[in-house]
């Protein structure tokens, strides 16, 4: 999408690409610009920062209204630094767990079993790259336990019904060792923020 000068900058995890374009699909009235940073910098956390501050510096140029596809995810805070800088606003939440949810149902999720891995449908998708390779079980399977001995089950919050990624979510359970659950969260708690930040921005 692009945008006239005055229209709304996004700057939104790549994670999150998928589930944005198809809420942006129905706003199509509302002049919207969307960078997408890569999905991987949640292994670096650190890096998020900087990386938004770059996308909104370009973005405050030509962008009257500046919001943020993130939550903290990690950043122990520095993310909403960067955000006071440019007066720009972020979804709710630690994580996207969270914002998928609805902070309550995570609360209540969380609350019902603290040792509870989660996959939404990037990161059942993304499963074998980002959680398998990306912690190197793929060449180090004997740390398995060191990673996921605290876990107890793995809850798949399901934003589409695609039953072939509740099997790619099954399988991760399985080879995590964990107990399989599914919830479905849809778009509507991601749709509502995203919502608010167009209302505010109009």
């Amino acid at each position: 999408m692009s945008d006239p000068k005055g229209g709304i900058g996004i700057v939104a995890c790549g994670a999150l690409a998928s589930e944005m374009r198809a809420v942006l699909q129905l706003k199509r009235h509302v002049p919207v610009t969307v960078r997408y940073l890569p999905a991987k910098l949640h292994n670096r956390p650190q890096l998020i920062p900087d990386a938004v501050r770059e996308e909104l510096s370009d973005l405050a140029k030509s962008h009257s209204g500046l919001f943020v596809g993130y939550g903290d995810c990690g950043t122990g805070g520095r993310l909403d630094v960067v955000l006071h800088e440019f007066a720009a606003t972020r979804l709710e939440g630690a994580h996207c767990y969270a914002f998928f949810s609805g902070p309550d149902t995570f609360e209540t999720l969380n609350g019902e079993e603290i040792g509870t891995f989660y996959l939404t449908d990037y990161l059942a998708r993304q499963f074998e790259n980002l959680v398998w390779r990306g912690l190197g079980l793929d060449r180090h399977p004997e740390l398995l336990p060191d990673y996921f001995s605290h876990y107890t089950r793995l809850v798949y919050l399901a934003q589409t019904d695609d039953p072939r990624l509740e099997v790619t979510a099954r399988a991760a359970a399985d080879r995590l060792g964990l107990r399989f659950e599914r919830r479905d969260t849809g778009l509507a708690p991601f749709a509502a923020q995203v919502d608010r930040w167009l209302g505010d921005a109009a």
